[in-house]
């Protein structure tokens, strides 16, 4: 899939990476393999609760790849951290389905620019029942689409070594894979933009 364009053909707003973004910023919606809609969109304040369901939601070995240890209920500090973005330094995007007139999150990426501005460290997680839907690339194409379109050189993502759909993923995206020197468990991987 071209990473510019919505599945419906139609190229996305050219604005996004105007300084700062906001929960406010446009959004894309997608068909998913299995037929379900679903609209991406920047996370913001207001999403706390759709964020704590969605790690709630999240299986303990998905909860373990995303934050590469074992978390149970996230604190509140936790969820404000994920959900007050900057859209200057930081940007995330929440993938949300509708249930029968209910908004869910199922999916999330977010990236960090580092001080120098030279690199950012990206994040991306899905609601178990999702996997292999393509809600992780849609996700990840649209993180990589704005890294780009603000100069960023590099993007790198932290995983566990275990994470084979992670290992998947950021191959078909073109990331070269390392090990951690830091630590053995884990893995880096390494986009140049």
């Amino acid at each position: 899939m071209n990473p510019s364009s919505n599945s419906n053909g139609t190229s996305p707003p050219q604005n996004l990476s105007a300084l700062p973004m906001s929960a406010e910023s446009p959004q894309w919606t997608h068909t998913l393999r299995n037929g379900s809609q679903v609209t991406i969109r920047p996370l913001g304040k207001g999403d706390a609760a759709l964020e704590r369901a969605f790690i709630e939601s999240l299986s303990a070995q998905s909860r373990r790849f995303r934050f590469l240890g074992q978390i149970g209920c996230p604190s509140d500090e936790m969820i404000r951290g994920l959900t007050d973005i900057d859209y200057v330094r930081d940007v995330a995007f929440a993938a949300i389905a509708d249930f029968g007139g209910t908004a869910r999150e199922i999916g999330v990426a977010r990236f960090s620019v580092s001080k120098d501005g030279q690199s950012c460290e990206a994040a991306v997680a899905v609601s178990d029942d999702y996997h292999g839907q393509g809600l992780g690339t849609l996700l990840m194409n649209h993180l990589i689409d704005i890294a780009r379109e603000r100069g960023i050189d590099e993007m790198i993502s932290l995983d566990s070594a275990e994470n084979f759909a992670m290992r998947d993923l950021a191959e078909s995206l073109g990331f070269r894979r390392e090990p951690d020197p830091d630590d053995g468990a884990q893995v880096i991987h390494r986009l140049k933009l």
